[in-house]
């Protein structure tokens, strides 16, 4: 009668187990934009994946507020005029990491790629401390008030 008990058991802890490893997600990020290194690192990685699209001023495409003529939004600006320093750490890091789907309403198309596969966790976090540490003292104290990391 042991024998059962305690292989029933073992299927149960592997089954949570194996589902807390599918739901954990990522650990929270906080992306320290006063950290001069860190923002270092995170320019070239900018220029080099972001500028395209973003602007090499972070001042996004023209018009990015109208749909395209396949009614796609433009990118957006990352500097104040923008919307990006509204998102916390969290949310900023999943969107470049996999893409605007986890953020977006269901069916809502971007040309924002997913950069998990082409950039590191620290890349990625470099890059948006390098996007952070261009924003006004304004808005920095803005997302302070409002409880932002």
């Amino acid at each position: 009668m042991r024998k059962p008990l305690a292989v029933g058991t073992l299927a149960i802890g592997v089954a949570g187990f194996a589902l807390w490893i599918i739901t954990r997600g990522d650990p929270e990020v906080r992306i320290d934009h006063a950290n001069s290194e860190l923002v270092a690192r995170g320019e070239p990685l900018y220029r080099r994946h972001c500028a395209v699209c973003h602007g090499a001023n972070l001042e996004g495409q023209p018009n990015w507020t109208s749909r395209d003529e396949r009614g796609r939004l433009p990118a957006p600006p990352h500097d104040d005029s923008g919307h990006t320093w509204h998102h916390d750490d969290q949310v900023l890091f999943e969107v470049t990491k996999y893409g605007i789907g986890r953020h977006a309403p269901s069916g809502y198309e971007s040309d924002m790629p997913a950069f998990g596969t082409i950039m590191s966790d620290a890349e990625i976090i470099a890059t948006l401390a390098y996007i952070k540490s261009r924003w006004s003292p304004a808005i920095q104290q803005k997302r302070a008030a409002a409880g932002m990391n």
